[in-house]
């Protein structure tokens, strides 16, 4: 395969970097919304991170593809580099960008992060809740047992 062929695939796979990290954006903001929902169904939230980590994984297997396809025109990029000008900056442009979509990845995840966590405080609030409430009805039933407990009595049925 050409050099140039080499640089073309590297500049789509920055593209599909880029549409992956999109996806992954909303696929945070989705995971915000559920977050902030207090009827949250756990399958739901369980869904939104997997198709979280199918993207995950996609954008791994392009970095890697990257970094390979790179490995092998290295030498050529910077030994030319006048020829490879507009191809280089192209893919320095999708660089920054990609970049800055990292930024807003790690600043979504971060505030999701807080919010899972008040999620989780929230929910063993309920359940700490749950057991005082069912802990008091079992003292009452318990108590209300005593007290309608009655002595056997022997009565005397001749007059």
């Amino acid at each position: 395969m050409e050099k140039s062929q080499y640089i073309s695939i590297m500049i789509q796979s920055l593209k599909k970097k880029s549409a992956v990290l999109d996806t992954i954006m909303e696929l945070n903001i989705q995971q915000k919304e559920e977050l902030e929902n207090p009827a949250l169904d756990p399958d739901d939230f369980d869904r939104t991170v997997e198709k979280k980590a199918e993207q995950i994984q996609q954008l791994e297997l392009l970095d890697n593809g990257f970094q390979e396809l790179y490995e092998k025109v290295r030498e050529e990029l910077q030994s030319n580099r006048e020829a490879y000008r507009e191809d280089i900056a192209c893919m320095q442009e999708y660089i920054r960008k990609l970049t800055d979509k990292s930024a807003t990845i790690q600043a979504q995840e971060a505030r999701n992060k807080d919010l899972m966590t008040q999620k989780f405080a929230s929910v063993r609030k309920q359940v700490k809740e749950v057991r005082k409430s069912q802990k008091v009805v079992n003292q009452y039933y318990k108590s209300m047992m005593k007290a309608n407990y009655m002595e056997a009595h022997f009565t005397d049925n001749k007059k």
